[in-house]
């Protein structure tokens, strides 16, 4: 046995869901695991368990043995872990309101409230969503390391959906962060209730486009989905060395325009934040594109270990098995204003949010469909548009950035890898493409 870790995780959380005005769920969660790691040579044993954790002794034995047979059966090259220093856990988020100090009937009410909100004329269908955890993880390794932490995640989400004549639209908001309840001291959740409602009501009346290459402002939540989709799974290592990344090879090469630069950042207090990672890395910021030059990918240690880097991104949900993840992946923002974008675009398409899409890393293909969109014509907004989508080659799209904003907003949200979902932020600045193609989603 080369080496091994432990991860002990204590959870606890709370959901609440309404629907039109109904509560249709209130929950709370509590769960505790471990998860054992060995290496012996090039073969990884891994266990996991549910419920008491305090006795790992069996699960190391177990997670030994695995690694034993894994290396008699199917031998693999000695893995070199880059190595890791002890995490300085410092800067930790600040909670001021504790929400487990806050009635439930309390956080019922403030949901009902957000979600009346969103009840505007020509509204069908609401929904509101209150989520908060705690959880506690504890790691140690035979490498001497033991190191501990707790965080707290809360946020809502909120839908609306009009219908006029037999067309169905939906508006949607969410938040979530790592703070306490005073979450909702700084966000707006009654207002951005309202938004939700109002973007739905309006899109009842929006036109398609009509399919074609336009020039293009991505606004900050579309280009952040962009940067985490196309972007971000590309540079995870273990794509690369699995040969599924356009971005294999390239590093020290100009593979965007000069105005790009990329960071992930699990050190930022947004929703990807951790102290540490879940091989008891220290969060730092990774430059991963700079001036348009592609500069790092990012690792966990075995993948540090083969292609060089620094490992801080080895990720898990629970207790199962790290794989490597973005935390807050985001473009750096320039100088220009909105509203000098849009005077420089002149005549072309503003794409605004996001509703999901689909990547291939391998390929470096994408397409992502827009929550709505405005015509521009001479430097003004126009028509508004729905059913849209971006679509096109990552690099040409990359390659294809004339001016990058001076206002970067970071959105919240899970990602899915492997089968398991991580809290990520995403962010941009408002992006102006010279030419994609755009074309109406369904």
């Amino acid at each position: 046995m080369d080496f091994y870790d432990t991860r002990v995780i204590k959870s606890a959380s709370t959901a609440i869901v309404l629907d039109n005005g109904e509560i249709r769920e209130i929950s709370n969660n509590f769960s505790s695991g471990a998860a054992v790691r060995v290496l012996d040579s090039g073969s990884w044993g891994f266990v996991s368990q549910d419920g008491a954790s305090e006795n790992l002794d069996a699960a190391l034995g177990s997670a030994k043995r695995l690694a034993r047979a894994a290396k008699i059966k199917s031998p693999r090259n000695p893995v070199r872990l880059a190595p890791i220093e002890k995490p300085n856990l410092q800067n930790l988020p600040e909670v001021k309101e504790n929400p487990e100090d806050i009635p439930i009937e309390d956080k019922v009410k403030l949901l009902f409230e957000i979600e009346k909100s969103a009840r505007i004329e020509g509204i069908k269908s609401t929904n509101a969503i209150y989520s908060e955890s705690i959880i506690t993880v504890k790691y140690s390794s035979s490498e001497g390391l033991d190191c501990e932490y707790s965080l707290n995640r809360v946020g809502f989400a909120v839908s609306a959906i009009a219908q006029s004549e037999g067309i169905y639209q939906i508006g949607r908001e969410s938040r979530f962060g790592v703070m306490g309840f005073e979450f909702f001291k700084k966000h707006n959740a009654f207002e951005l209730a309202r938004k939700a409602a109002d973007t739905a009501v309006e899109l009842l009346s929006a036109k398609t486009p009509k399919a074609g290459t336009y020039p293009v402002i991505l606004d900050q939540e579309l280009a952040g989905v962009f940067i985490h989709e196309a972007v971000g799974h590309a540079v995870e290592a273990d794509h690369v060395l699995e040969g599924n990344s356009i971005l294999a090879g390239k590093i020290g090469e100009q593979i965007a325009s000069p105005l790009i630069t990329v960071y992930d950042d699990p050190s930022l207090h947004e929703y990807g934040y951790y102290p540490f990672d879940d091989e008891g890395a220290e969060s730092k910021r990774t430059t991963l594109i700079e001036n348009g030059v592609l500069k790092s990918f990012i690792h966990s240690r075995e993948s540090a270990g083969q292609l060089g880097g620094s490992s801080r991104n080895s990720r898990a949900q629970g207790y199962a098995r790290p794989v490597i993840r973005m935390s807050n992946t985001f473009i750096a923002p320039d100088g220009m204003k909105f509203e000098e974008m849009l005077a420089e675009l002149k005549d072309g398409i503003y794409l605004k949010g996001s509703r999901g899409g689909q990547v291939n890393p391998g390929e470096g293909v994408f397409q992502f469909n827009a929550e709505r969109g405005f015509m521009v014509e001479n430097g003004e907004l126009t028509t508004p548009l729905r059913d849209v989508s971006l679509s096109g080659h990552t690099l040409e799209i990359l390659n294809s950035v004339a001016a990058v904003g001076n206002d970067r907003e970071m959105n919240s949200g899970r990602c899915g890898k492997a089968g398991q979902l991580v809290p990520v932020s995403d962010g941009a600045p408002h992006v102006l493409v010279r030419k994609a193609m755009v074309g109406g989603s369904g």
